[in-house]
């Protein structure tokens, strides 16, 4: 997979969250966003519990939680989905500060913003203890199919490349006393994404011709074998069983 490859996400550290085999963690992360879908919505006291858990969990590994809040943000298109649910929806009735409310409506806003919080909640918490590059031989330690691994492996290299050459392109306009300031230039803004797409077209072309010429055949070397003991997938199955628990006892209570 080559160089590690940080993300803004991560925080570097050297915590038993932290040195979890990758896999482990993916597979948990995984188990735990399942039994929270899982859980009934009128079970309000678990989904107060998973957030406990989830809390515990970023404790441990010492991540704030001033940078898990902000990250958090990345939810708002579905908050704002999930308030205009009770306005919508059909059905009973309620009143609320003098506004008419439908029931249902209140329930899904209800479901969505506690499960979609507590699974983006858990996605963050894995990105912040994870490197890219660590996640990337997770998911082919779990047997994901090896193009999908290696299509995701490029972006991720070649992400910041494409980046990278469209602020050039961005400098060069501006040198050039160019300013984006309405509609009549829309058009040199669409050649300047055509221009992109083009070169990223051709340095890709380049990438790959480099790659077969040094044997590519369809599937990258595997340089790190990543393996896990019981202890580890015990250890990070702490979090999803305990979740699991609390599910059970949802549904049954």
């Amino acid at each position: 997979m080559g160089a590690g490859h940080a993300h803004k996400l991560y925080r570097h550290g050297h915590t038993p969250v932290h040195d979890l085999p990758p896999h482990c963690k993916l597979a948990a992360t995984f188990a735990f966003v399942v039994v929270v879908v899982s859980t009934p919505r009128e079970a309000v006291w678990a989904f107060g519990l998973y957030a406990v858990l989830i809390a515990a969990a970023a404790a441990v590994a010492r991540i704030p939680a001033g940078f898990l809040l902000r990250r958090l943000l990345i939810e708002i298109p579905f908050v704002a989905f999930a308030v205009l649910m009770p306005f919508v929806a059909e059905g009973e009735r309620v009143e609320v500060l003098g506004m008419s409310l439908s029931v249902s409506g209140l329930w899904g806003a209800w479901n969505v913003l506690a499960k979609g919080t507590l699974g983006v909640a858990a996605s963050v918490l894995l990105a912040s203890t994870t490197e890219l590059r660590a996640l990337l031989l997770g998911l082919q330690r779990l047997k994901l199919p090896p193009l999908l691994v290696q299509i995701a492996s490029f972006m991720i290299r070649y992400g910041d490349v494409v980046t990278d050459e469209l602020r050039r392109m961005s400098i060069a306009r501006r040198s050039r006393g160019f300013e984006a300031s309405g509609i009549r230039h829309w058009g040199v803004l669409a050649k300047t994404a055509g221009a992109l797409f083009i070169r990223s077209y051709e340095r890709g072309e380049r990438v790959y011709l480099a790659m077969v010429s040094r044997g590519y055949a369809g599937s990258m070397p595997v340089i790190d074998e990543v393996s896990a003991s019981r202890a580890q997938w015990a250890y990070a199955a702490v979090l999803p069983v305990t979740a699991l628990a609390v599910c059970l006892m949802g549904w049954t209570l």
